[in-house]
């Protein structure tokens, strides 16, 4: 099968064949993905870390052949790359990987691309649950947006999805699957901040949150924010009532 890499800070993955569809999820630099149907305007991909499958513009496929090595990862939430010539500078975001990047020279390579990154170099993955919460409140107050994963916008499951790369961890991007990923807390009273807290009704998980300490809870609706949380669920200060009903804990980590 044919494979690609994105070459872009941000790629959107459409739903369907036109830029009006909604965003199933959007691909960060360095992502690599499957080909599994190609016409003239529109290309049909898998994300090969997830298995998110989309449509993409097809002026947007970059293909390359997959590296085994294990990628580096931008932990900033944002960071820059220098191409070796000329002045397409690429502004990309926390998550982003760095496929064939050698610290000593700052270089990395897609395919035949060599770029150089300008500003810090990505660090190791996070070691403490007080990383993850810092991690997690630097994308405080980034507005919501269904199917994002970067601080210009980013759901709920993103951003789960995104702070366990940088653990080192490779979640699904559904609610499901990253539930699925860890083990069962019984009491709300047990969870240590980065467990997940799942939210829905009786017949479906609807919204996850990352614990905090001091009952609270870091999650995006809306914008990505803090609340308040107990064993009924979300509480917003402002509105003054419940807005999420908790229904499964789980630690991944």
């Amino acid at each position: 099968m044919d494979t690609g890499i994105i070459n872009e800070p941000l790629v959107p993955l459409r739903q369907a064949k036109s830029g009006r569809a909604p965003l199933v999820n959007q691909a960060l630099f360095g992502e690599t993905y499957e080909i599994i149907e190609r016409e003239r305007k529109w290309t049909r991909v898998r994300l090969c870390h997830d298995n998110t499958a989309g449509w993409i513009e097809s002026q947007r496929v970059h293909p390359a052949d997959l590296d085994p090595a294990p990628p580096a990862v931008v932990a900033s939430l944002y960071a820059l790359l220098s191409p070796s010539d000329g002045w397409d500078y690429r502004q990309i975001v926390a998550g982003s990987l760095l496929p064939r990047f050698d610290p000593a020279t700052r270089h990395l390579f897609l395919g035949d691309d060599r770029y150089a990154l300008l500003g810090p170099l990505p660090g190791g993955t996070i070691a403490t649950r007080e990383e993850l919460i810092r991690h997690a409140l630097m994308y405080h107050n980034a507005p919501y947006l269904q199917g994002g994963r970067s601080p210009r916008g980013i759901d709920d499951a993103g951003l789960v999805q995104l702070l366990y790369r940088l653990r080192g961890l490779n979640l699904p991007r559904d609610l499901e699957g990253q539930l699925a990923a860890g083990e069962i807390l019984s009491f709300i009273e047990e969870t240590l901040p980065g467990d997940l807290l799942f939210f829905g009704d009786d017949s479906r998980l609807t919204h996850v949150g990352i614990a905090w300490e001091g009952g609270r809870v870091i999650h995006a609706s809306g914008r990505v924010r803090v609340d308040k949380v107990d064993h009924h669920g979300v509480f917003n200060e402002e509105l003054r009532r419940y807005t999420h009903s908790l229904k499964v804990i789980s630690r991944v980590w």
